[in-house]
């Protein structure tokens, strides 16, 4: 993980091939869920954000041609971008957070939660029946189309509501 004020730096494309970007909202918890219900859910919200979920796509498909794990397509130092956090009472009950992925001033990736498979708060508790989450997790929500190439040099600006981030691609 790391800020969005730091470089964004990305692997050796000679030995690892691509970088693709995916914006996605973030949810920063700031209590404990296990086995929540969606009101437990949306109390345990302690932070929203944007991130940069990166992509070694090529590796990727390489291990699931495999059938092997991809995780390492996904695991790989500054794989995770955050931006800075927001209270989340600014965006009500997450029904219709609209965020925006902008690369060299045009617009790459539109998402809206309303079109997410599952709203904020059903996520978060769905998930904590799977496993428990801690206070501090993130929870990256998943990315709206548009996902592509990163390439040296590319300016990204993140967009959720009247806040907005810019790095450099190294």
């Amino acid at each position: 993980v790391v800020s969005i004020h730091d470089a964004l730096v990305r692997p050796d494309a000679t030995h690892y091939g691509e970088t693709h970007y995916e914006a996605e909202l973030c949810i920063q918890l700031c209590a404990d869920l296990r086995a929540a219900t969606t009101i437990q859910a949306a109390q345990a919200v302690g932070g929203v954000t944007l991130g940069l979920d990166l992509t070694l796509r090529e590796l990727q498909t390489k291990l699931k041609d495999k059938g092997q794990p991809w995780e390492r397509a996904k695991c790989f130092d500054g794989a995770c971008v955050l931006a800075d956090w927001v209270d989340p009472q600014a965006f009500g009950d997450f029904t219709d957070v609209q965020y925006q992925l902008y690369i060299n001033d045009t617009l790459a990736q539109d998402g809206d939660s309303a079109l997410m498979l599952f709203p904020v708060y059903e996520l978060l508790a769905e998930i904590s029946h799977a496993f428990s989450l801690q206070a501090g997790d993130v929870i990256m929500t998943g990315t709206p189309s548009g996902v592509g190439v990163l390439q040296a040099g590319d300016v990204l600006t993140l967009v959720l509501g009247t806040h907005q981030w810019r790095v450099r691609v190294q």
